[in-house]
């Protein structure tokens, strides 16, 4: 943290009292700046444990700022290291709000909230990737099932050189019968590739928390191109984000089949949670395995 403070008052050219920890995943972390006068400065830091992320994250911003309609917090900035060891960062706007995960103050603002929320997204999923497929830093050409193939293989392969993952014998089952099933799993499957936000939660959302209206979407994923249902399957919670998820559909249905591939992307994404930091959220993994098991058994 100490590092962090002095690099950033360096790169700032103000002397910074202190940064200050809001919110630690296992490979980034984001921060809040003060001033020399413990003022809190306008802006956010946030620190990537994986090399080139931030270059990474800085330039889907810009792009998703460029292509929707949705305000995106403005890049200051990436600060990496070259020449000696630390984590890359990412200089952000700090965007005044709150989650959308709060409860609205009315049935009817939330209504309105959702339509509003829909309506961005939308934008997004509008521009066509032109037959891309993939990460923004290797798209390719190709089909989604088969490149989703590829990225299942490779977490499987990762995953295989690690003795104690915390998978029990019986969830290496399913994620093997899974990759056995993905033939079938996307049968059918012509949806194509557009722009996507990558990591959209009620939580990736700010609002205002006296109107209720949409102000912002923040934490994109690093995911860049894949089909609308890649972005709808983190909406798994019962309750708001059902709620938003059904709205979604109302407006641009998706194939009948992402019933269940919903619950193979929850199942992956938390396998390459757990390849890339270690760690996986357990009640995810196994409502996912079980929402599974009709469809691969």
């Amino acid at each position: 943290m100490e590092q962090l403070r002095a690099e950033l008052s360096h790169l700032l050219g103000e002397k910074l009292s202190r940064v200050e920890c809001i919110n630690e995943k296992a490979d980034t972390a984001l921060w809040s700046l003060y001033d020399a006068h413990g003022n809190p400065l306008p802006l956010l830091a946030r620190s990537f444990t994986t090399p080139d992320l931030a270059r990474q994250l800085a330039w889907k911003i810009s792009m998703l700022a460029r292509s929707g309609t949705v305000r995106m917090p403005v890049v200051y900035g990436v600060m990496t290291h070259e020449e000696h060891p630390g984590p890359d960062v990412l200089l952000l706007e700090r965007l005044r709000g709150v989650p959308v995960e709060a409860p609205a103050r009315t049935p009817e603002r939330w209504e309105q909230l959702k339509d509003q929320i829909v309506e961005g997204l939308l934008a997004w999923h509008r521009q066509d990737s032109g037959g891309l497929v993939g990460f923004v830093d290797s798209t390719q050409e190709n089909l989604w099932p088969h490149w989703y193939r590829q990225r299942v293989e490779v977490l499987w392969g990762t995953l295989s050189l690690y003795q104690n993952t915390g998978l029990t014998m019986q969830d290496k089952r399913i994620l093997f019968r899974t990759r056995e099933c993905l033939p079938a799993l996307f049968e059918g499957f012509n949806d194509n590739c557009v722009l996507i936000h990558g990591n959209f939660t009620l939580r990736s959302m700010l609002k205002d928390a006296r109107s209720d209206q949409l102000l912002a979407m923040v934490g994109p994923g690093p995911m860049l191109w894949a089909p609308r249902e890649f972005e709808l399957f983190r909406l798994t919670e019962s309750g708001h984000a059902e709620g938003l998820l059904w709205r979604y559909l109302q407006r641009a249905p998706v194939a009948e089949s992402f019933l269940w591939r919903r619950w193979l992307y929850l199942l992956w994404d938390e396998v390459a949670r757990l390849v890339n930091t270690g760690r996986f959220n357990r009640e995810n993994f196994d409502l996912a395995a079980k929402s599974l098991l009709p469809w691969i058994s």
